[in-house]
């Protein structure tokens, strides 16, 4: 293929072994399939001439996660390799059985990204994620995890991160979002696994699934390349193209107790008020059903979709107690809570 760079088959992420002042393409073997054939993960390292930190981004922990995919292929492709300072890592595909069957779970019907740290001896979903913490994980300095909402679901442009750490707090806010989501990375997360290994770590919600979104991939790039930029790992500008985010206290999902025809009414972004409709279930008929009222003010940072609406499926998710900060290069405090 023109263009293509020669790979090579790994069995462990080795930062040493991609020289200084180069790019390399690697086939990580992770497991076996069940006829005993290798399934592995594409890895992308850049190594620039200079001493610096390491920054790893991943992409479709969930297989119909794609939007990170072109981020990363863009930022390798883009690259000042001669005045890089550091190393990146880009993985550009997590969960491989997942995106190969299009869906957003583990072949075995498991979330890779509620299992971490995994386990070496477990079910072939726990060694997974538990090979890909220890093989390639445990290299980086800093994480920047790209997502984008599950099937049936849309979500705005939003970051969670640990706002009261000042290392992720200011990547977040680097990254130009929409919303802010404080949410220190307590679960079984990907982010929550490298937190643990004391990796700065945030996760980028990059709108929708099984699509790919090109107004929200040249967003994440732009908020990539600023971290780049403050970790001095390339030189250039920090590019602040909006001048309020939004930031949210916690969140919380609406589910529904009712089964029928969803309608959902509130927009991505909106505000809304405790007290006011946010959503109505209907029978096949037509038939009103039952209505949703928020239980608070807040905004909305996801929703629901999906019409075809069984008893306890997501309605909107709420971000609670909103409020505007200021970009990351304006004056103002570095952690919020």
């Amino acid at each position: 293929m023109i263009g293509e760079l020669p790979f090579e088959q790994i069995r462990r992420l080795d930062i040493g072994q991609t020289p200084k002042g180069s790019v390399k393409h690697y086939w990580l073997h992770i497991i076996n399939n069940g006829i005993g054939e290798p399934v592995r993960v594409p890895i992308m390292v850049a190594r620039g001439r200079y001493d610096g930190p390491t920054l790893g981004i991943t992409a479709a922990i969930h297989g119909n996660e794609l939007n990170g995919i072109p981020v990363i292929q863009r930022l390798f492709r883009e690259l000042d390799i001669e005045h890089l300072h550091g190393t990146l890592v880009g993985v550009l595909v997590m969960n491989v059985p997942g995106l190969l069957l299009e869906q957003r779970k583990f072949n075995d019907g498991t979330d890779l990204n509620r299992i971490a740290p995994g386990n070496s001896h477990g079910s072939v979903s726990e060694v997974y994620i538990y090979r890909i913490i220890d093989r390639v994980l445990r290299q980086f300095n800093y994480l920047i995890d790209l997502h984008t909402a599950s099937f049936g679901r849309v979500n705005s442009w939003y970051i969670r991160a640990d706002m009261s750490v000042l290392e992720t707090s200011r990547m977040a806010r680097l990254q130009n979002p929409e919303i802010i989501l404080h949410n220190p990375p307590n679960d079984g997360t990907f982010r929550g696994a490298a937190n643990h290994l004391g990796i700065h770590a945030i996760t980028l919600e990059l709108r929708d699934p099984h699509v790919f979104q090109f107004d929200v991939i040249e967003d994440a790039l732009v908020g990539i390349r600023n971290i780049m930029y403050d970790l001095q790992m390339l030189e250039g500008e920090i590019l602040c193209p909006i001048s309020q985010i939004t930031l949210c206290e916690r969140s919380y999902w609406m589910y529904t107790d009712e089964g029928g025809i969803l309608e959902v009414f509130p927009q991505i972004g909106e505000y809304v008020k405790q007290g006011s409709l946010i959503a109505e279930v209907r029978t096949i008929f037509g038939k009103l059903n039952k209505k949703y009222y928020a239980p608070d003010d807040g905004v909305v940072i996801g929703k629901s979709i999906n019409p075809i609406n069984q008893t306890g499926s997501r309605i909107i998710h709420l971000g609670i107690n909103p409020r505007d900060i200021r970009c990351v290069t304006e004056e103002g405090p570095q952690v919020f809570f």
